[in-house]
């Protein structure tokens, strides 16, 4: 089914339930890796992810009978937004059932679409094992996320448009969980112009498809652990696999503690919100060894919930050493905590949590301690906010900050 004639007709298709979704030039990323850096905004689809493409393509393709049976998809998230809103489109029941782990605004938005919403398994791979067995036993059509050629056609209906938009294209990076994305855009992308380059972008926590290029087969990895919950999944699509070792250039993979550094970039220079499977490709953006390149970054989704992005926020200005934490020990003598702020003011320094410990030694008068979390503008700032309490007999000592 991965032809060029299908991935017109998917084009075509896709265009009743899709928005448009203009590149977005990246002057920091472009700046940052000394190539010309465009975002493919997927996240700004009308279910918050490009899913509904496959989703939507796949049940076109199905008969009537097909469609009037009831639908059945398992899906971390996107997919089931993608196929709930798709079957809405088509009138059609859907049923979803989803990984206990999966974010609330995902669960409340799939059902917002009128599916039916199961929560099981700990992992995607459980979860489409029970959904497996539901429609064996209920009669439901499955739609599988992406070990389904009809469903990756529909997805490479993202890569017609780049190429549309920008025909020099040189690379294109898509992130990786079952492989259906990656197996579309870098089919078409190679049907279309066989010298642009497809990286995908897996996260280390769940590398499958690496894993299974490397040995040449699928195989499945015991466990996975991150926070991409998007791609959180254990091996790669049986079906696609052929197409990705054969039009996939190679793959790159990122840790979770890049995402959580990406999540920042994305919000302070460009404004948007990008879930942490989309962030795949902003992290590997810092990876790319090559310059003076036209880059096209999928991002692929925008659905994350607000103490999930509360608890990124937090963690990725600790990691840029924008909230730091020290401890100091000082006398235990008036004057001394107001001594030690204007200190940190002196340099520019914001307290936003102070701890007093007198009981930190016997001698009170020897030493109690000070544990601030202050505000910096980076890392050079920290540096100089300790050294000036250093300096000033503080004795500071930086630890690990607990917000």
């Amino acid at each position: 089914m991965l032809t060029l004639e299908s991935f017109e007709e998917a084009s075509e298709i896709v265009k009743k339930v899709t928005q448009e979704t203009k590149l977005i030039k990246s002057s920091y990323f472009s700046d940052l890796t000394g190539n010309k850096v465009f975002f493919k905004p997927e996240n700004m689809q009308r279910t918050g992810a490009y899913k509904v493409r496959g989703a939507y393509y796949k049940i076109s393709t199905l008969s009537e009978e097909e469609r009037e049976r009831g639908l059945i998809a398992a899906s971390a998230g996107n997919h089931a937004q993608g196929v709930a809103y798709a079957a809405h489109k088509f009138g059609v029941k859907a049923v979803i059932v989803m990984p206990t782990t999966t974010p609330l605004i995902k669960v409340e938005r799939t059902k917002s679409y009128g599916a039916e919403v199961i929560l099981k398994g700990d992992v995607y791979d459980e979860s489409c094992a029970y959904a497996q067995e539901l429609a064996e036993k209920e009669g439901y059509t499955f739609i599988h996320p992406f070990d389904d050629l009809a469903v990756a056609t529909g997805q490479g209906t993202i890569a017609m448009e780049i190429v549309q938009e920008l025909p020099l294209v040189d690379y294109i990076l898509v992130p990786v969980g079952g492989g259906g994305l990656a197996t579309g855009v870098s089919t078409l992308a190679k049907l279309l112009n066989p010298h642009i380059k497809v990286i995908g972008v897996e996260p280390a926590g769940a590398a499958c498809l690496r894993a299974s290029l490397r040995k040449g087969e699928v195989v499945s990895l015991d466990s996975v652990n991150t926070i991409a919950d998007g791609t959180a999944v254990q091996k790669p699509g049986e079906q696609i696999f052929p197409y990705l070792q054969e039009n996939l250039d190679s793959v790159i993979t990122v840790e979770d503690d890049e995402l959580i550094v990406a999540f920042l970039d994305m919000v302070e220079n460009h404004k948007m919100v990008v879930e942490n499977s989309g962030l795949l490709t902003v992290a590997a953006l810092r990876h790319l060894d090559f310059k003076n390149k036209k880059v096209v970054s999928v991002l692929s989704g925008g659905n994350m919930d607000v103490i999930t992005m509360s608890s990124v926020v937090q963690h990725g200005l600790i990691q840029r050493d924008r909230i730091f934490t020290v401890s100091v020990l000082i006398p235990d003598k008036a004057g001394e905590l107001v001594r030690v702020a204007t200190i940190i003011a002196q340099n520019q320094g914001n307290v936003i949590k102070l701890d007093h410990n007198q009981f930190v030694s016997t001698n009170r008068n020897a030493a109690v301690e000070l544990k601030i979390t202050m505000e910096a503008y980076g890392t050079e700032h920290k540096r100089q906010i300790v050294q000036a309490l250093e300096d000033n007999g503080c004795r500071p000592k930086v630890i690990r900050t607990s917000l």
